[in-house]
């Protein structure tokens, strides 16, 4: 029995061994393949929120970097709304909105921030619903009341900007040969330049003239078109056209009579000093030359006018040329006539004396 034991024992120490040395062998022993890099749910959800419509953002200058920033109490809401776009977490599908938050400031594809006027201005109710410049808040921890969060991560470019950017090249060349162009493709890029110059300064001066008469006569902030200076505005902010409400106290008359006053003077006095008909016709003379001679410039007509300046440089130097050749002659001539005179006076006089 106990030589029984014996052998079974052997028995499982050489099973053992060999299991041992299978799980040793080098064919075995190749490293798995590796997965494909996943990409993070957290991200993929930060971009999917980022490029949905209906979350409300804004721009804003943040430490003199251009950001888009949303408030808390409209993520909330967003997130209400939209229960479909958790389906992207994968296993954390349960999570709540403020953990979903937190997450992604933990991952910094969110940065906290804080308005940088904390302060009411004088003659505002309150502060602005939107602010224009951003600080980073000391917390970085999710919150609804009086929060903004901005993306940190560069937003996905779309196609009409890819191929934008293969555009500019060419159009800054061509910019460059514009004083090759024709005279005809010279003129309507011109009127076109000045058209849309004249286009932009119209809706300012409309837009500060509006302003101006409601806040005078109505007392209210009115502005039609959106302020397209501002290094904050959108380009779908710059095609709003209905004004925002008027969040400011309304004005004193004494401010908007004495403001009304000096709109008269002004107007007034550039009236008295306006030009004449004789000056605006000297003025509009002048520059229509200097925008001829702009215009008209071609390599032909340099090339002429380089060929002109060479064949005056070539009569002048023949001119010259001849002209000190004949004065040479006549000095030669005039030397010899004199020669000429005193060898017949100094024949004569030996004739005398013999």
């Amino acid at each position: 029995m106990k030589k029984s034991g014996g052998a079974e024992k052997k028995k499982t120490r050489r099973s053992s061994a060999s299991v041992h040395n299978v799980s040793r062998d080098p064919v075995s022993d190749t490293p798995p393949r590796k997965k494909a890099v996943k990409k993070d749910v957290f991200q993929l959800f930060a971009e999917k929120v980022r490029d949905h419509k209906d979350l409300v953002s804004r721009w804003a200058v943040l430490q003199e970097t251009r950001v888009e920033y949303f408030r808390g109490k409209d993520f909330v809401s967003f997130m209400k709304n939209h229960p479909e776009l958790k389906e992207i977490l994968e296993s954390d599908i349960n999570l709540e909105t403020e953990d979903i938050a937190d997450i992604l400031l933990q991952k910094n594809l969110l940065v906290r921030c804080d308005r940088v006027v904390k302060t009411v201005r004088p003659g505002k109710k309150k502060l602005s619903t939107w602010p224009a410049h951003l600080e980073i808040f000391p917390e970085q921890v999710f919150s609804e009341n009086d929060a903004f969060f901005a993306w940190t991560f560069v937003k996905r470019r779309p196609l009409w900007q890819t191929i934008l950017s293969f555009i500019w090249p060419v159009l800054t060349l061509a910019i460059c040969l514009f004083p090759v162009y024709p005279h005809r493709c010279k003129l309507l890029i011109l009127y076109c330049c000045a058209g849309a110059l004249l286009l932009i300064l119209s809706l300012l001066l409309l837009r500060a003239a509006i302003f101006g008469a409601a806040w005078i006569i109505l007392g209210k902030r009115v502005w039609f078109f959106p302020n397209i200076l501002a290094e904050e505005a959108t380009l779908r902010e710059l095609f709003r056209f209905w004004p925002q409400k008027d969040e400011e106290e309304r004005p004193k008359w004494t401010a908007r009579l004495f403001y009304a006053i000096v709109a008269m003077l002004v107007i007034l006095l550039l009236r008295h000093h306006a030009p004449n008909e004789a000056a605006r016709a000297r003025y509009q003379k002048r520059m229509s030359n200097i925008i001829d001679d702009v215009l008209e410039w071609s390599p032909s007509l340099a090339l002429s006018g380089m060929m002109e300046k060479q064949t005056t440089f070539n009569a002048t130097e023949n001119n010259k040329f001849s002209d000190e050749s004949n004065a040479t002659s006549q000095s030669q001539t005039v030397t010899s006539a004199d020669e000429m005179e005193n060898s017949d006076e100094s024949d004569q006089h030996e004739n005398d004396n013999m």
